[in-house]
């Protein structure tokens, strides 16, 4: 049985369409075979595994856009092809004399509104959730100086450390002499500020960036769901050493945090606040 142009068009339309919506379902689902918790990945291409309630809203919201900017493109692309078999000179040699079709500019016009709303929504509703701070169970200061981080644990006997990259230790380029140590499950409020220029705090897999500008307190949050080491990096273009400003936070128990705190008080006691030097030659 033979088939029609007009059916081996839609044929071959159809196993385009399916052909690239699989590619796109597997973009959205692949990769988390060499995904490593709580820093990047060689070839990674997705997003970090989330490690906190905001970071598994963000990955849900970007899986869902990638799949509905797919599916629009795919539309366009069969609108397109549609055009170009069925009304070329050769197939349509005849054109017709059609200017307005009401249901066709309504729909065109109502689609688009309601796809906006469709993601205006849930966007809305996880911005909302980054900018709302729940009640806090531990606050951390975190100040980004050149180039290195200082962080204050003011409701832990208001100890405060330097955090500097440590080059003797894994992973490469992330790992600090001094990290954050935060409770798992715990409601952690993070107040960010700058020292000098602005720099930028930065945790992928918490779901946190916020920009730490001189003279302002801004403030983020993030609630730990797994333990394990998180790494980030300062995400302003802060000067020289930019790339050499990285942030690692260590989420444990209730019980290894009591004992790190305890530690910590004995530890930074002695050390003056904001001295960069003492703790560089301890780093070294």
């Amino acid at each position: 049985m033979k088939m029609s142009k007009g059916q081996t068009g839609r044929r071959l339309l159809g196993y385009a369409v399916a052909g690239f919506t699989a590619a796109g379902l597997a973009l959205v689902t692949g990769g988390t075979a060499s995904a490593e918790l709580g820093q990047p990945a060689p070839w990674e291409f997705k997003l970090q595994e989330a490690a906190s309630p905001v970071m598994e809203n963000i990955t849900w919201f970007h899986n869902f856009l990638f799949v509905l900017i797919t599916v629009i493109t795919l539309f366009v692309l069969g609108l397109l092809i549609a055009v170009v078999v069925k009304f070329n000179a050769k197939a349509n040699p005849v054109p017709s004399k059609t200017t307005h079709n009401t249901l066709i500019e309504v729909a065109w016009t109502l689609i688009p509104v309601l796809i906006l709303v469709g993601i205006a929504v849930p966007s809305f509703r996880l911005l909302f959730e980054e900018l709302d701070i729940p009640k806090a169970d531990l606050t951390i200061k975190a100040t980004g100086k050149q180039w290195y981080w200082s962080y204050a644990y003011p409701d832990n006997g208001k100890f405060e450390f330097d955090s500097l990259l440590a080059t003797d230790k894994q992973p490469r380029l992330l790992a600090v002499d001094n990290e954050i140590v935060v409770p798992i499950n715990k409601v952690i409020r993070v107040q960010v500020t700058g020292a000098d220029v602005i720099h930028s705090f930065a945790v992928p897999a918490f779901g946190i960036k916020i920009d730490a500008i001189p003279g302002r307190l801004n403030e983020t949050w993030f609630k730990a769901t797994k333990p394990g080491w998180f790494y980030g990096q300062c995400s302003e273009l802060c000067g020289k050493d930019h790339a050499f400003m990285p942030i690692a936070v260590h989420v444990v128990s209730d019980q290894e945090f009591a004992a790190w705190v305890q530690a910590a008080q004995k530890k930074f006691a002695s050390v003056p606040a904001n001295s960069f030097a003492s703790t560089a030659a301890a780093a070294q």
